[in-house]
């Protein structure tokens, strides 16, 4: 079976930042990931969406924390006003000239090469076939 990845709620989520659960998905009452599991459920505006990497899932998963247990993280970098693709302040790096290998001539492909009447496979230079033994000339 292939699991194929759908687009939903979760990606809209950066990595590794708590989210205030209820402006992430609105929703009813859940648990925090550490509290024991009798603990009653906290309602979403008291809850943080936290969006982790998965090695084997590329999009992630989301687990729900309290004021108590929510991870401390850095906030995320400002975005930069700077172009895409341009870091401001570095030297442009020098082009390394790449080597291309000369082509082989074409005229060494179309050689007619002696072939096995009875297997219809190519014979080796000794002229014997290696798959039924027949001396080829």
């Amino acid at each position: 079976m292939k699991i194929t990845r759908s687009s939903d709620w979760r990606d809209a989520l950066p990595f590794e930042v708590p989210v205030l659960a209820a402006e992430a998905v609105p929703g009813e009452p859940t648990r925090c990931v550490s509290c024991p599991a009798g603990s009653e459920p906290l309602e979403r505006t008291e809850l943080w969406a936290v969006k982790h990497r998965h090695p084997n899932n590329h999009a992630g998963f989301v687990r729900y924390y309290c004021a108590e247990h929510a991870p401390k993280t850095a906030p995320p970098p400002p975005p930069s006003v700077a172009r895409p693709g341009k870091a401001r302040g570095t030297a442009p790096k020098p082009r390394l000239e790449r080597t291309v290998a000369p082509k082989r001539p074409a005229a060494s492909l179309d050689v007619v090469r002696a072939m096995c009447p009875n297997c219809f496979v190519e014979v080796s230079a000794t002229g014997e076939c290696g798959m039924c033994g027949q001396q080829v000339a």
